[in-house]
């Protein structure tokens, strides 16, 4: 762009001048005899103080008539009307720039330009032009090295890290510095998703020793009684008897194996396929009409408060679920005449399901622990279950994106009883995102 502009204009403006000035001589030519025309390039001669000018006018035999080149050069000849030749001038050769007009009748006219100075300045302006680049390319090529060099001490910490924990190493983490810069920000990120995935390991390797741990004594219990009914059994209604309860211990086994999948699958979001825009308070109600039944069985009674029109975009059948889940809960441990509530309703652009029980409530200390799979309180010890009622809830909730909270249902009473409150994004919501 700066060679173009410069000396590409220089040759432009010299071309220019030349044509411009062979237009008006040919005028003056056309308007007038020879003389005239004679006149017109030594007046031209002499009003040129920087004596760049070149003419020559030659007759139909040859011979020179009026300018200030001596001879017709040979290179003129040819079918061009441009050309640019080495010339003698005042005993020292120059360049020029020539134009050749044919003005009939066998007269010929050259018109051109002394480029010598123009060349002199275009030669010093290639080299500056070739130094300047190739000053450029050096220091672009220092600072692609030095910006690699930089960008290698960055981000060695990072290969370092991931190196290590390929290796096994899952203790290790991603140094920052203080710039917070953008590999500052990537190595934070790095660190969160590690301790994701320790997380994630540790909660694999938990829930392995509590399925180890939870199943292996029913996984006995059953074993023992069928050895038990197979050596000692009295007649076929006793073994019978002892081969129904040991389907039915396996069956638990089987349920808890299901839960565990479910709550997998929820949590990896395959079932985000299903979602679908549903209306939860008919099967709210319904829910509320098979546990009220349930309830009065147990001496207990179950107050449910359930608003219309709770729309949201979601799986309808694992919302179901897990709203069974905490009545479930709820029902095992509220004491004989205790209430179980059922709330359900539309608050700030969300809906929110709290089940509330008499029960014995939950330690602030278990309440984070909550959730996790096979975890239960020392206060669920002696009650049947297997710890993944509350993980069911957590996952499903957090499919829709949504959230999970406990809180006592009477602050300092005892018992406290425990309230369980799923929180859901409307259908508004839920659609935008």
């Amino acid at each position: 762009m700066l060679w173009w502009n410069t000396a590409g204009t220089l040759d432009r403006q010299t071309e220019a001048a030349i044509r411009a000035d062979a237009t008006a001589l040919v005028e003056r030519r056309r308007n007038g005899d020879i003389g005239d025309l004679i006149g017109a390039i030594e007046d031209r001669i002499a009003l040129d103080v920087q004596n760049e000018s070149l003419y020559l006018l030659v007759a139909p035999n040859g011979t020179r008539i009026a300018g200030n080149l001596s001879t017709w050069p040979p290179e003129a000849r040819g079918e061009s009307a441009w050309l640019q030749i080495p010339l003698q001038r005042d005993g020292t050769e120059t360049e020029a720039r020539l134009f050749r007009v044919e003005l009939g009748g066998g007269w010929r006219l050259l018109v051109g330009r002394d480029v010598a100075e123009k060349l002199r300045l275009r030669g010093l302006l290639s080299e500056g032009i070739a130094w300047a680049a190739a000053s450029s390319a050096a220091l672009a090529l220092l600072g692609a090295f030095l910006l690699r060099r930089a960008l290698e001490n960055r981000l060695r910490p990072v290969y370092r890290t991931a190196a290590a924990i390929g290796t096994g190493d899952m203790t290790r983490r991603v140094p920052l510095s203080d710039r917070g810069d953008e590999f500052d920000r990537l190595g934070g990120t790095m660190n969160a998703m590690l301790d994701r995935i320790a997380l994630l390991m540790e909660g694999v390797r938990g829930v392995s020793d509590a399925i180890a741990h939870d199943l292996r004594t029913p996984i006995a219990r059953a074993r023992a009684k069928l050895e038990e009914a197979l050596a000692s059994a009295r007649d076929e209604e006793a073994l019978r008897a002892a081969l129904e309860q040991g389907i039915a211990d396996l069956d638990g086994i089987a349920r808890v194996f299901q839960a565990v999948l479910r709550i997998a699958e929820v949590e990896a979001g395959a079932r985000r396929a299903a979602f679908a825009p549903a209306d939860l308070s008919p099967m709210l109600h319904d829910i509320a009409e098979l546990y009220a039944a349930s309830a009065e069985a147990r001496e207990q009674h179950l107050d449910a408060e359930i608003a219309d029109g709770l729309t949201l975009v979601g799986d309808r059948d694992l919302l179901g679920q897990a709203v069974v889940n905490l009545l479930d809960n709820a029902l095992k441990f509220t004491p004989d005449g205790g209430t179980v509530r059922l709330r359900a309703r539309a608050e700030g652009g969300a809906i929110e399901i709290a089940v509330s029980d008499d029960g014995p409530g939950m330690p602030e200390a278990d309440r984070q622990r909550a959730g996790e799979r096979f975890f239960r309180a020392d206060t669920a010890r002696s009650t049947p279950g297997s710890g993944l009622g509350l993980s069911l809830v957590r996952a499903v909730a957090a499919l829709h994106g949504g959230a999970v909270w406990l809180a006592d249902t009477y602050a300092g009473a005892d018992p406290p009883g425990l309230t369980v409150t799923l929180r859901l994004p409307a259908a508004a919501a839920s659609s935008e995102g």
